[in-house]
This record gives structure tokens, sequence and C-alpha cells, in this order.
């Protein structure tokens, strides 16, 4: 999608909308006449705007304005989406669009971010989850439609756009000028933070991210020369994406059992997606890390390895997006996006406005990363007696050199999932028995 990513994610469903079909079968009934003069004030108050309105109105214009009026009375992840904007936001679920690059919702009338996307111009930027944005350029954004903040925020690669932004600390708000630009993600990265613990972090759920993250995954056991002693899922801020890759993410760590169920009002909204035995990962510590930028598909994911006790959360507590949204598609090359369906987790929790709670709640901390200064140790003393040289070593095995790098040592909530699935490694070495 061109200009920003909205708060809204989705999968594809193919639906049939049968306008007035209780209409014209057999005898009118009082809702059949109530809905007779419903479209009668309609056409006759578009008769009306057509002949008297002060200057001359594209018909087009007045049906694609009548069809937001519908929709922005529902939720705010329903909307219309014009043929421009319906292509961009196919292009959207391929990893490569036009924008700044960040996640938006409406709250309370309030334009808020739920994440900047990581290494896009919103990210580099300084845009943090959590941003209000009272205007943008000229445009106030109180009360503004949720299409027409993404038409303002879109623009042509090269061009600047300039955020007001309100967070949390400011007196008032500051303006960011950002440079839109052609947003390439690749949603799946990973890499080995010290010897047997490896780290994959899911950018947002596109076309390939389950088979990106079995690569990633080989790839990791392979540079390890092993399998690996745990894992950690990092789903920080990530907004979401395509049903069908979230339960193909959570398949991958899954044997058996439910991934996650929908619940709608038609038959193909009422789904169930369950998980199958083949090529799932060893039975490894799994830790996943989440905050309030987690949302949708991310949510579907940690919650059915939560449920099935298959992995420790670690974070914040997430966005809590509970519905799915279908994209429909219309006659003149226009679209819907509409909430068509609830998803439940595996033990039946709808996270709808809620989240998941992770078990071991972290808020991030900003630390230095810096190492102590030298410290005395008994080794250091004049005079200190020599250590036997038969002693058994303290520690459990030879020192490994670390791999990582300033920033990972900066990121509080990494660190302490790392330490824990050390933890892990070192208590079930030691439950092991003596042979």
């Amino acid at each position: 999608m061109s200009g920003c990513r909205c708060r809204f994610r989705y999968f594809f469903v193919i639906a049939c909308f049968v306008v007035g079909c209780g209409v014209f079968s057999g005898v009118a009934t009082a809702d059949d006449k109530e809905n007779y003069q419903s479209l009668e004030l309609f056409t006759d108050v578009l008769s009306i705007i057509r002949k008297s309105y002060v200057e001359e109105v594209d018909l087009t214009e007045l049906v694609y304005g009548a069809i937001r009026g519908m929709l922005v009375t529902l939720d705010p992840h329903s909307g219309f989406l014009t043929p421009e904007m319906y292509r961009d936001m196919q292009d959207d679920t391929h990893g490569e669009f036009g924008g700044l690059g960040i996640e938006i919702t409406m709250k309370d009338g309030v334009l808020v971010v739920v994440s900047p996307i990581e290494d896009t111009p919103a990210d580099k930027a300084g845009i943090m989850a959590g941003d209000q944005i009272v205007k943008i350029e000229e445009h106030f954004t109180k009360d503004l439609e949720m299409m027409e903040a993404v038409r303002l925020l879109r623009g042509p690669k090269g061009e600047a756009v300039t955020l007001s932004i309100i967070r949390e600390g400011f007196l008032a708000p500051k303006d960011f000028t950002i440079v839109r630009g052609i947003i390439q993600l690749q949603s799946v990265k990973s890499r080995l933070l010290d010897d047997g613990y490896g780290y994959v972090r899911l950018s947002q759920f596109q076309v390939r991210t389950g088979s990106d993250l079995q690569n990633h995954l080989q790839q990791l056991k392979k540079e390890n020369a092993a399998e690996l002693k745990g894992l950690i899922l990092d789903l920080r801020n990530n907004p979401g994406g395509l049903l069908d890759q979230a339960v193909a993410v959570a398949d991958r760590f899954l044997a058996k059992g439910l991934i996650v169920y929908t619940e709608g009002r038609e038959v193909g909204s009422q789904l169930k997606f369950s998980a199958q035995s083949q090529e799932t990962e060893p039975d490894y510590p799994l830790i996943v890390l989440i905050n309030g930028g987690s949302a949708s598909a991310s949510e579907i994911v940690a919650g059915a390895l939560h449920d099935h006790d298959r992995a420790l959360l670690l974070g914040e507590p997430s966005f809590g997006k509970g519905s799915v949204q279908s994209l429909i598609p219309l006659g003149d090359d226009s679209g819907l996006r509409l909430t068509t369906a609830r998803y439940f987790t595996p033990s039946g929790i709808s996270i709808q406005a809620r989240g998941i709670i992770p078990d071991i709640v972290v808020p991030q901390r900003d630390i230095s990363g810096q190492e102590a200064g030298p410290q005395m140790r008994e080794k250091d003393l004049t005079h200190h007696f020599q250590p036997l040289q038969k002693s058994p070593p303290v520690e459990g095995g030879p020192e490994q050199k670390s791999r990582l790098s300033e920033k990972d040592k900066a990121d509080y909530q990494l660190m302490r999932a790392l330490d824990l699935l050390k933890g892990f490694e070192i208590i079930n070495r030691r439950q092991q028995p003596a042979v």
C-alpha cells in the first residue's frame, strides 16, 4: 500500500454477495418494506444532490462517498479501496510497496501508530509504537476517516511528508519529516546469538514467510553444525499479515493440535487450522518476544504456541486485534476490506481488545551494553595462593565466543530471553541421570 500500511490485516476468502436477495422472493415482509424504504431514501438523496447541488458532481465520486460512509459506521479495520488502493494493497502482501513504513489505527478518533516497520523510512526517522499523529502536513487528523489518512500519507518515492507527533514525554507536538520510499521488506531475518542459540526475527507475515522461516532455520543449524539448544522468535512490532502464513509459522513448531479457528456469519468464514506432523522443529526451548506492536497474525502465532505449552512468552502485552479482514474485489477494480470473522486461540480465547499477556512481563529498557570496569579479584592480590592443578573447573564447560553485537547487548528484552534459554539448557543438563 502506498504511503503507509494501516493497522488492518487480512486474508483472502472467496465470497459472493447478492444484493437484495430477500426483496424479490415471495411475499414482501415488514423487513422487505423497510429495506425498500431505505433504498428509496438513498436514491432520493442521490437524485437531489445530482440535480440541485451548487456544482455538478461526478456520479462515481458520489457512489464512492456513499460506500465510505457505510463502512465508516462499522469497525476501524473495514474500509473502501479505490482501484489504485486495491492494487497497492495486493502489492503490500508480496513485500513491496511505496510509503513510509508505519502501521496505523484509529483509537477514539485519534490516529495512532501501532508500529513502525523495521528498516523503513519511518523507523529510521524515529517514529515509535504508540505515537499519536495529530497532523499530516497541514491536515489535522482528529476524527479523520482511515482511508483519507492513508491517502494523505501516500505519495511518490522521494517526496517528503511532515507528521506532527504527540508522544509520552513530549511537552508539545513534534514534527517528523520523512521521505517516502519504495519499501522492500524482508519478513524473516536470523542469526546465531551464541553457540547453539538461534534468533529469528519476523517483521510481518507475507506470502513467503512460512517457507522463508524454514530456510532460515536450516541455515542456523548449518552454521551451528548441530541442532539448536534453543531459539528466540522475535515478534515485537510485527503488525501481522496473512493468516495462512501465521498458520505455517505456528505449524513449524507444533506437531499436532489446533492452531487457530475463526467464527463469522457466513459458512466460508468459519474455519479451523490444525498443525501437521511433517517437518516439525525439534522440541528445543523456545521463547517468543512480543510487545504492544505485535498484532493480528503475530498474536495468532504467540497464542497457539503458548496454549500448546510449546513456548514461553516474554515482553509486554500485545496489541489485541482479534478480527479477520477479507479483501473483496468489486466490479470496477475497486474493493472492500471487510471484517468478516473473529479468531480464537486453541483454548477458545478471543484476544480482541485484550491482547496476549506474556508469561514473563519484561518492559523494554535502555541499557548501554557497556562492560563494567575492571574489578579486583583474588588472583590480583599479592602473594595469593596458586590454584590446585587437579581441581575440577568451576564452570560447566569451555568459554564460548559471544556473537552478540552492541545493539543486541542494549536490547534488554532480548538479553533476558537469552539468559532464560541458557538457564533451560543448564537445568536440563543437570537433571539428566548420571551413567
